[in-house]
């Protein structure tokens, strides 16, 4: 698969993802401002994880599409992702401490994943600072926007799954 092929659909996955979103909003028998502090916590991390893959896999689309050599164009999409996922998580970590650990507990939440998924985010963000010093290759950015939109459908999923009488 051509890296112009790959961008298109992990964009179009993106947004579909965050369609699926509103469909969740939308069909459970709460509004937002009704659910529990963990559910809007799920919801916020399924819409930044959609439209961050969505800004990188246009952004990957733009720059290919210059005249840049593709080794430039690929460091230029390791550096540009590795700034917006350590935005996001810094933001992500900020969200996380509002929570007691009895309250995570008690709204569902699950540790173990909140935990691996960081981690898996750590590798992946160093990814990117290899991508630009060492690889200047296009898979290490697209397992970037990949492993984002991996971690956005398991939101996705607790969201389905979510008890709707879970306490505020």
């Amino acid at each position: 698969m051509q890296p112009s092929e790959a961008l298109s659909a992990s964009a179009q996955v993106a947004v579909t993802l965050a369609g699926f979103a509103g469909v969740v909003v939308a069909f459970r028998s709460r509004s937002v401002h009704e659910w529990s502090k963990i559910d809007k916590f799920r919801l916020g991390i399924l819409l930044t994880n959609s439209a961050i893959p969505f800004v990188l896999s246009i952004v990957g689309m733009l720059l290919s599409s210059t005249s840049l050599d593709l080794a430039t164009v690929w460091r230029l999409c390791s550096i540009f992702a590795f700034v917006m996922i350590v935005s996001m998580a810094s933001g992500y970590r900020a969200s996380y401490r509002r929570f007691s650990s009895a309250e995570f507990k008690t709204s569902g939440g699950r540790i173990v994943i909140f935990y691996t998924s960081s981690i898996i985010g750590i590798g992946v963000t160093l990814l990117q600072l290899y991508n630009v010093i060492t690889l200047h290759t296009f898979w290490p950015f697209f397992a970037a926007i990949a492993t984002l939109l991996v971690l956005a459908m398991l939101q996705f999923t607790f969201l389905v799954t979510a008890r709707d009488d879970a306490q505020s």
